[in-house]
């Protein structure tokens, strides 16, 4: 019983594959596609770096009403977040850009003044550099 088998042989022929030009016009559209969606995310991104820092800076405020209503005045500027750690779940963060955000008492805003410097951890800026301070609520700008 001899069992011939069929073994077909596959040629490689010009129809198998793509060219150079489809692979390239391919990578054309995805390079452009890119350059327009990846500005829009790293945007929101960074929008999204402001807004933790400012629920950051509110939870902070928490933590220093509570010592308040404990010891009868915030900690001082020396003092730091340090002095409410016990009222925290958890260690004092840094803001969103690993930077250790701003104390003061008395600030220059109220009893107290919170900051984040922003991306470039610097005072002032405008955009993505701009503080994200406790007196005043962040209101992110779309750039759209």
């Amino acid at each position: 019983m001899n069992l011939k088998r069929n073994k077909t042989r596959r040629h490689p022929t010009s129809q198998d594959g793509f060219t150079l030009i489809e692979l390239m016009v391919v990578m054309v559209i995805l390079a452009l596609l890119a350059g327009q969606v990846v500005p829009k995310f790293l945007g929101q991104v960074d929008k999204a770096k402001q807004q933790d820092a400012q629920a950051q800076i509110e939870l902070l405020g928490q933590g220093l009403d509570l010592y308040r209503l404990e010891k009868h005045k915030y900690p001082t500027t020396d003092q730091g977040l340090e002095a409410i750690q016990p009222y925290l779940k958890k260690a004092i963060p840094n803001d969103p850009w690993d930077h250790p955000f701003v104390y003061k008492s008395p600030g220059d805003h109220g009893e107290y003044d919170l900051i984040s410097y922003g991306a470039d951890n610097a005072e002032g800026g405008e955009d993505y550099d701009q503080d994200i301070v406790s007196w005043k609520h962040f209101n992110a700008k779309s750039k759209e």
